[in-house]
């Protein structure tokens, strides 16, 4: 993430207008979600305004994304409360991970995720703490909660746990990598490097590209390394066509090819691009390409 000016500060609730420009979702839109479907249950101002509470962005933010995703809006609706009702050991290390970055305690933030994947196994602390956390993480930095120092110590700590995680995988059963890159203009890595840690464990070798990928270099990439598969990721809807053009360049017969991010969250941004689109879901993702890899092996 980049440094913003003018950082909102929530204080007793942030207006309607406010968060209508944080979050990209039309004011009415916001009434509308409220008035038929209690997403979010907003209290209001002496003089009868909306305010907006870290709670009702959050609500609203996975409410977007829900819709984004082509759930019908009622059917949103009833993920979101799902979602919040959530409780039991996941809910209670994603809790513990907010308040170590919320201290400023890199050390803390990897011993949860430490404890999570001990007691709940690797895919469910990757699905279940991590990325909910980060993303809860990245939701304060947006509306001002917390700074850019703390966004970047819980992402540089999530960061090192998953170094660690990589360094002590097995050792791969195959040579011909999978190469996991950013499109060309998309900077967040930590979702690619929680992928490649998985597919680690699944055997298979990863060499993770990073942010802001060209087309020509993942192109060159694949051919050097003899890749099995490319995996690219597009959050930003402004990166969707760089990403694209870096999808169909590698999309050659022996090179298998996977996408994900949110910029292919809706259907329609789905249509024409090659490849498999991966989800959202880290553990159903890795195992989608470990099959499909595994597939083409037995073919061979």
């Amino acid at each position: 993430m980049t440094e913003r000016s003018a950082a909102p500060q929530i204080g007793a609730g942030l207006p309607i207008q406010e968060v209508s420009r944080i979050l990209g979702v039309p004011a009415p839109t916001l009434r509308a979600w409220e008035l038929r479907y209690g997403v979010p249950d907003t209290p209001r101002s002496p003089g009868g305004h909306r305010r907006y509470s870290v709670d009702a962005l959050n609500q609203v933010r996975l409410m977007r994304d829900e819709i984004a995703r082509g759930r019908r809006a009622a059917e949103a609706a009833r993920a979101v409360q799902a979602l919040r009702a959530q409780t039991g050991p996941a809910r209670e290390f994603v809790d513990e991970m907010l308040a170590a970055s919320a201290r400023m305690e890199p050390g803390r933030v990897r011993a949860v995720l430490d404890r999570a994947a001990d007691e709940l196994g690797l895919p469910a602390a990757m699905d279940d703490v991590l990325m909910p956390a980060m993303r809860q993480v990245g939701l304060w930095w947006e509306t001002g909660r917390c700074d850019i120092a703390q966004e970047h110590l819980a992402s540089e700590a999530a960061r090192g746990w998953l170094s660690k995680l990589a360094a002590f995988a097995p050792a791969p059963r195959r040579r011909d990598p999978v190469l996991l890159a950013c499109g060309p203009r998309d900077l967040h890595t930590l979702g690619l490097e929680a992928l490649a840690v998985l597919l680690a464990y699944d055997g298979l070798p990863c060499r993770v590209l990073g942010a802001r990928t060209p087309a020509p270099s993942l192109v060159n990439a694949v051919r050097a390394t003899s890749a099995s598969a490319a995996v690219v990721v597009s959050h930003l809807s402004v990166g969707r066509r760089p990403a694209i053009e870096a999808i169909r360049a590698v999309a050659t017969p022996g090179t298998l090819v996977f996408y994900a991010g949110n910029a292919f969250l809706f259907s329609r941004a789905r249509e024409g691009v090659p490849g498999t689109y991966l989800g959202e879901n880290l553990t159903a993702a890795a195992a989608t390409v470990a099959s499909a890899i595994a597939t083409t092996s037995a073919a061979d």
